[in-house]
């Protein structure tokens, strides 16, 4: 299969415009903003396949039973028809996969990483009208159905089977060796969701050094957030200049230093060097 390519420079432009538009909008939308991370990826990615991959969500709620009861025949109906009739599930090999964090593609294939089958399960059973929300475990996202205190959550990866008490402690104590605490069962909001996505691609590149164009497009919608980790911006940073950008990477770093001197002196002496490390490589 061909590998994803980027589009060219005023498309990525439009998508970022309005990735950021639509982050900032009073109820971002999950799978718009996953189809434009899809576009940001893959320059094959049109208007047109972005709109047909509104189509397919629709049609596949389309094919749920109307209002089938409380929160668990909710989740069996989502098992019954993207598990099983549709082959939505995911396996360690997608792991090792761009694609399996681009949801066009994952529609496509039937196949992703667990927060994307997620976004499937989602954005399905909302246009259905289900009490839904995803949960995002350490290490392991899954969805939810019904109130908090009378959930019942799905594993998407493994064909959206329900989950008990004791399935979600062990994905919790596997990912992390920590017990599972009611603060992760919380409904995760849109915007949390794209973020984990986006880091989930930065760790996927992080361990391919041919591949940081991947890193810093998605370092660069990270930052896109209204809300994101200060330290991306030094990890932007770092990318320009290994990517050979120097200037600007002296720069960043720079201007990175100055925001945590406040905080911490002694790391930002530490940027600083590296800002003048990254200048020299000029000379």
């Amino acid at each position: 299969m061909r590998p994803p390519y980027p589009p060219p420079p005023e498309r990525s432009a439009e998508v970022r415009r309005r990735f950021a538009e639509e982050a900032r909008s009073e109820r971002p939308d999950l799978s718009t903003l996953c189809l434009l991370v899809g576009a940001e990826a893959d320059g094959a990615l049109d208007e047109a396949g972005m709109d047909s991959a509104q189509v397919e969500l629709d049609a596949l709620a389309g094919r749920l039973p109307f209002r089938p009861g409380g929160p668990r025949s909710w989740a069996l109906a989502l098992r019954e028809l993207l598990g099983e009739r549709c082959g939505f599930r995911g396996s360690a090999a997608d792991y090792q996969r761009l694609e399996s964090s681009l949801l066009h593609e994952v529609l496509r294939r039937r196949r992703g990483l667990p927060i994307l089958l997620s976004v499937v399960w989602l954005e399905v059973a909302r246009r259905a009208g289900a009490p839904v929300y995803g949960v995002a475990l350490p290490g392991h996202f899954v969805v939810g159905f019904g109130p908090t205190d009378d959930q019942v959550l799905a594993d998407p990866f493994d064909g959206g089977r329900v989950l008990t008490g004791g399935d979600a402690e062990l994905l919790v104590a596997g990912a992390t060796g920590a017990p599972l605490h009611p603060s992760m069962l919380t409904p995760a909001d849109p915007l949390e969701v794209v973020l984990r996505i986006l880091n989930n691609v930065r760790a996927w590149a992080a361990t391919r050094p041919e591949r940081t164009d991947v890193a810093l497009w998605a370092v660069e919608l990270s930052l896109l957030l209204p809300s994101h980790p200060a330290r991306l911006r030094f990890e932007r940073a770092q990318l320009l200049v290994q990517r050979g950008d120097f200037v600007d990477g002296a720069v960043e770093l720079e201007e990175y230093a100055e925001l945590i001197s406040a905080v911490d002196e002694a790391a930002a002496a530490r940027v600083r060097e590296q800002a003048q490390a990254a200048r020299a490589m000029l000379n």
